[in-house]
């Protein structure tokens, strides 16, 4: 579900998991875990493997799993984007393909994206699913006012757009992704590691300062929206629609 490769001076992590790295959690643990393991000064390069980054939560696991799984996930979901954010090196965000809802923010979570295919974007309210805090304060970091629009219509875009928003730094093909995901990578893993963490720190402060404030915010979305009878419907509702498609 996740691979690995030291490759040109950068960790290359890859998700693999079903048709389009759809996020469970155990992917997200398996994410969580690898960020972990990396040595603090080493940069790291992420994609998806096959025809997306990530198409976001696996809304079947949600509909499945019970309230016990639910609450588990959320967990697990802020944990998984905050190991990213946090993470002190360089992180590059290779983007190859769909990256929705969760696999938006975990490419937002990275301090540069390129990207040769999309769509782009937050689709959460489309499906009926209120944001973790952690979320919706990384991708406010990124894409400052411009958040509420992505928030509210639920849109995706196409990588031109996305680029024009700040959401990504660089359109490439796919055959240049990788190379240039490496030589991103490279340029700022070639600076002074304790003077990129801290500079990455400084930089992280304001998001980190209202999540933490705002953690209360999390209590809520577990256990009043994600797991109430409304969300549920919502995204069996959702489903229903991509079924009939």
């Amino acid at each position: 579900m996740l691979t690995s490769e030291e490759r040109e001076g950068a960790l290359l992590l890859e998700l693999s998991h079903g048709k389009v790295n759809a996020l469970d959690l155990e992917l997200l643990r398996a994410l969580t875990g690898a960020f972990a393991a990396v040595p603090p000064d080493r940069p790291v390069v992420l994609t998806g493997a096959g025809r997306a980054f990530s198409a976001g939560v696996d809304l079947h696991r949600i509909e499945d799993g019970g309230s016990g799984y639910v609450a588990e996930f959320l967990a697990a979901l802020s944990e998984c984007f905050l190991a990213i954010f946090d993470h002190p090196a360089p992180v590059v965000a290779a983007v190859n393909g769909p990256a929705i809802a969760g696999g938006c923010v975990i490419a937002a979570a990275c301090d540069q994206r390129l990207i040769s295919a999309g769509p782009i974007g937050l689709a959460e309210l489309a499906v009926g699913v209120p944001f973790p805090t952690s979320a919706l304060e990384i991708m406010r970091g990124l894409v400052g006012p411009q958040v509420q629009d992505l928030v509210l219509t639920a849109r995706t875009l196409a990588p031109e757009q996305a680029a024009a928003i700040g959401l990504v730094d660089e359109l490439v093909t796919a055959d240049e992704l990788l190379p240039r995901a490496f030589e991103h990578a490279q340029r700022l893993g070639a600076l002074p590691p304790g003077v990129f963490a801290f500079t990455k720190r400084q930089l992280h402060a304001p998001a980190r300062e209202r999540i933490t404030a705002r953690a209360a915010d999390d209590d809520a979305v577990a256990g009043r929206l994600w797991a109430s009878d409304q969300v549920g419907e919502a995204i069996r509702r959702y489903m229903r629609g991509l079924s009939r498609r």
